[in-house]
């Protein structure tokens, strides 16, 4: 994992403990990143199997 899939992942998680889901307008001010970064390195996070997306319940499951 690199460092900015690391820390977007604890962003992900730690939202997720207060049963939150960060949109994409609090992950671009929390990361300092624009959207295609954050969009690469969360199919990125995807495809390594750290996260996962539940298209019915729309949340992210860890």
């Amino acid at each position: 994992m690199t460092d900015f899939e690391r820390k977007l992942y604890r962003i992900i998680v730690n939202m997720h403990l207060y049963r939150k889901n960060p949109t994409l307008q609090e992950l671009k001010r929390k990361t300092g990143k624009g959207e295609q970064e954050i969009r690469d390195a969360t199919k990125s996070l995807i495809r390594k199997g750290a996260i996962s997306w539940d298209k019915e319940k729309k949340i992210w499951i860890i």
